[in-house]
């Protein structure tokens, strides 16, 4: 096994997970939406519902910068020749 085999396996695997965390990611953001509008009266609960708003997004930057990542060494290594790496070719 190559370097390169190990390299496209691992793209492999970040990309079939990647599409489910961000989806748990904006769930995340939703729900902390939900608890910041729907409760807005309980300081307790629209404090959270603010935490849980701030992790979602933080997640989200992370996880697209990372999928950029991906695409920028995965082109520079020539891995692939599409501009995104968890797009169908």
């Amino acid at each position: 096994m190559t370097f390169r085999t190990i390299i496209t396996h691992v793209v492999e695997l970040i990309n079939l997970l990647l599409p489910v965390l961000v989806g748990a990611a904006l769930l995340v953001f939703f729900w902390g939406l939900v608890k910041f509008i729907g409760k807005s009266g309980d300081a307790a609960s629209h404090a959270d519902g603010r935490s849980l708003m701030i992790w979602g997004v933080l997640g989200l930057f992370i996880m697209i910068s990372f999928m950029g990542l991906i695409s920028l060494f995965g082109s520079d290594l020539g891995l692939f020749v599409t501009g995104l790496p968890f797009l169908p070719e």
